[in-house]
């Protein structure tokens, strides 16, 4: 799908590897709809690219559905749904203290794997009403893994559970939705300057990516976008979770 022209609606939009995606897919003529939550920079992110802000709790199920009807609408229809939003937390599955917390375990689950189906199932339904193009396509969905999915560390066991959802679901929705012309893909993040590790000093940084391959360094969020835009632009992208991790591997801890 072409960016210029595009409509798009990046989930955690106000800040990194999403915010990067939105100021890319506007500076190529596209037209971008962020949803962030609450108290996030949001607003001030949409009107620097001539965008929109609406603001969303992804955790509220049925709050989220409204939000992406009013951005969708606001935008005048839906080609391209880019996702980010989710957290984690470190704790293992036992300690001597006891077993994991179930309602700790649920709720990252919640954060990170049905709060993306929620999503995407949403920004499906939008999609399949479009005409489609030359290429016969009517959208793309790009959702967010990580590589903690494939090798996930000591204390990530919700975090890692979650993420490996994200991934596997890419394939089985692409099947699903390959009839109405829709793609669906996953990138699958190593450690990226966003967030909380973006504070962290440089001399702190270098044992956390000393098993990359290379470029031995933490991700930049425009390197996000750079491989987002490609799955919109390519279509026969689809199906697939993309690692982008400078070919890193996450030791037990």
């Amino acid at each position: 799908m072409q960016i210029q022209g595009l409509r798009a609606m990046i989930v955690g939009g106000a800040s990194g590897m999403a915010r990067a995606t939105a100021e890319r897919i506007a500076a190529g003529g596209g037209k971008v709809a962020i949803l962030d939550r609450p108290g996030s920079a949001g607003a001030e992110v949409a009107a620097a690219i001539g965008g929109g802000y609406f603001e969303c709790n992804i955790l509220d199920f049925e709050g989220t559905e409204k939000v992406i009807e009013e951005a969708v609408n606001w935008l005048g229809g839906l080609d391209a749904c880019v996702t980010t939003a989710g957290g984690g937390i470190g704790k293992r599955t036992l300690t001597q203290d006891g077993p994991h917390p179930l309602d700790e375990f649920r709720g990252v689950v919640d954060l990170n794997l049905n709060a993306t189906f929620n999503i995407s199932r949403l920004a499906a339904w939008h999609m399949s009403k479009n005409e489609p193009n030359a290429d016969d396509e009517r959208g793309v969905i790009i959702n967010t893994s990580s590589i903690a999915a494939f090798e996930g560390q000591i204390g990530q066991i919700a975090y890692t559970a979650s993420k490996a959802g994200v991934a596997g679901m890419c394939l089985t929705m692409a099947r699903d939705l390959g009839s109405f012309g829709i793609r669906v893909n996953a990138i699958a993040p190593s450690l990226f300057d966003t967030g909380i590790t973006a504070g962290i000093p440089d001399d702190f940084k270098a044992p956390l990516v000393k098993d990359a391959a290379f470029p031995k360094r933490m991700g930049r969020p425009d390197e996000y976008a750079r491989l987002a835009l490609a799955i919109i632009d390519n279509p026969m992208l689809n199906g697939g979770c993309i690692r982008l991790d400078a070919g890193q591997r996450f030791a037990p801890k």
